[in-house]
């Protein structure tokens, strides 16, 4: 298992901030804000100097290639009526369905807004290395409530130019390693438009969601 996670909150008003998690320790080694106009040759940068580290990204791995067709309603998969706008990949839909957070349903590439397309340039920047996660900072925040025994030390350095997306960042990093050290679920991922890593399984006993339906993929 690698000994570091890599958190990123992608932002398109600001820079990105990234919180790097020693995952022995719980401990943030280092904080830091990356430039929207120098997201490619900074998140290389940091892969270089943490070399089996995994990142985290708090944004969609991909735009969707077509609309979606499936939907999760009353319980069920469903066709689309064709009133829908056809966002959202099946991780998602996950996320929504067991209310642990309001996605902000991907769209096409064409639509997509400037801080997925950040996102979609910094898992193009990692390409190829085995450890890039998906995470959700805001289901993160909902799992992890009542979760008294994860804790993590972090300095306060980096908080000013934006606290709460830097704490989004340590989140983000937290999330993966919860999950690299089996304590999480990743979800999604039927549709292969990539998954979604959370910090703890999910209980709740519908399953059916979890599941794309057989044999789709993309449709249009």
């Amino acid at each position: 298992m690698t000994d570091f996670v890599i958190g990123i909150d992608v932002q398109a008003a600001r820079s990105c901030p990234f919180a790097v998690i020693e995952v022995s320790s719980s401990s943030i080694l280092e904080t830091g804000w990356i430039a929207a106009n120098d997201l490619i040759e900074s998140v290389q940068g940091l892969a270089s100097r943490y070399k089996d580290a995994a990142f985290a990204i708090d944004a969609p791995r991909m735009a969707l290639p077509v609309p979606r067709v499936w939907y999760w309603r009353r319980g069920r998969w469903q066709r689309g009526t064709g009133e829908e706008k056809g966002r959202g990949r099946h991780c998602e839909v996950v996320i929504k369905a067991y209310n642990l957070a309001n996605p902000q349903w991907t769209p096409l590439l064409e639509d997509a807004p400037e801080w997925m397309r950040h996102g979609f340039t910094i898992f193009d920047a990692l390409e190829g290395r085995s450890l890039t996660l998906e995470v959700f900072p805001s289901a993160s925040y909902r799992m992890l409530e009542n979760a008294q025994d994860v804790r993590v030390d972090f300095p306060l350095t980096g908080f000013l130019q934006g606290p709460k997306d830097m704490l989004d960042a340590i989140v983000a990093a937290v999330t993966g390693s919860e999950f690299l050290c089996g304590r999480g679920q990743e979800v999604g991922g039927g549709d292969e438009l990539g998954t979604i890593v959370l910090p703890r399984p999910i209980t709740d006993a519908r399953t059916e969601v979890l599941h794309w339906p057989s044999g789709v993929v993309h449709q249009t």
